[in-house]
């Protein structure tokens, strides 16, 4: 086997995270990446890897090789790249976000490349599972909040966190809750996900995030159709900031309980793999970095 070929294998058995999702995304059997693994361990005379029956780590040695090994594939990459820098942008690119998310923000995102490119497709998918990059074919995701998967090469663009919101007509009616605790006393409109929230967490002034139990009059499974329902007076809710950042800054929604807020949680560009990354798909990359980290909504502290 190509020596080259070996070392490909091996920093893509890494960034898969695992030999079955190696050979998946290399089109190869399973049988033959373990080969090319062993073969490689062989050479080096040391474990690269440690296997396990749920996961698949690099050792010390294993991870020193593969910085070297990504620096010469890289250069091998450049080196018989035969597409000149200048050509235009050709082929398909497929994006995955979250669902509101992507209609707000990536959407638009997405169309200013296109009319920037137009040898270029995109296909992006809206859903809020995390969907596995490498299993699906997909070439970038947005992530909002902790990576599970570190695998994954990463791209940080901004921060959201939930905010506590209620229109000016409720507030006037019901009143501002003060504190968290306050909370028991108003009427609460839920967006639900796959899992029921039964409590919202909030950050006391030691910095340590405490629980409140809650008790919505209404649950919706639509984040838009939530903020509507709260935009029309009828409680308060718990939207991530860039849901409602457009409805603060009119000032349709009021924003409680800002000395309680939880840390930020981030937001990423992520793609499978460092190598062989298509021109395309990097430009791609360069393009919604730059537009996303400059959204307001990426930014919770701003008012």
């Amino acid at each position: 086997m190509d020596r080259l070929d070996e070392l490909s294998v091996f920093v893509t058995i890494l960034d898969a995270g695992g030999l079955a999702r190696a050979a998946r995304r290399l089109r190869r059997s399973p049988a033959s990446v373990t080969r090319s693994l062993a073969a490689l361990e062989a050479r080096a005379g040391v474990r690269l890897v440690e296997r396990t029956t749920r996961k698949l780590a690099a050792t010390e040695a294993g991870r020193a090789l593969a910085e070297r090994a990504r620096r010469l594939l890289a250069d091998y990459d450049t080196a018989v790249s035969a597409e000149p820098q200048d050509a235009p942008l050709r082929g398909r690119i497929t994006v995955t976000a979250p669902i509101v998310f992507g209609r707000r923000h990536v959407t638009p995102v997405v169309t200013a490349f296109l009319d920037d490119h137009p040898g270029v497709t995109i296909d992006l998918l809206l859903s809020d599972r995390n969907l596995d990059l490498i299993d699906e074919g997909l070439d970038v995701a947005v992530r909002i909040g902790p990576l599970a998967d570190s695998s994954l090469i990463v791209r940080k663009v901004g921060e959201v966190r939930p905010l506590t919101v209620a229109s000016p007509d409720y507030l006037a009616r019901m009143g501002t809750p003060q504190t968290p605790a306050d909370l028991a006393k108003h009427e609460l409109v839920l967006a639900s996900g796959r899992t029921p929230l039964s409590e919202w967490r909030y950050r006391g002034g030691d910095g340590r995030e405490f629980a409140v139990r809650i008790a919505p009059r209404l649950t919706v499974s639509d984040v838009d159709a939530c903020l509507a329902a709260v935009l029309a007076g009828h409680g308060v809710s718990r939207p991530l900031s860039y849901q409602a950042a457009d409805d603060i800054a009119a000032g349709r929604l009021a924003r409680l309980l800002r000395d309680f807020e939880p840390q930020p949680v981030p937001v990423h560009l992520v793609i499978p793999s460092a190598r062989l990354i298509p021109a395309r798909v990097r430009a791609f990359l360069d393009h919604a970095a730059t537009a996303l980290s400059a959204l307001p909504a990426v930014r919770p502290d701003a008012r």
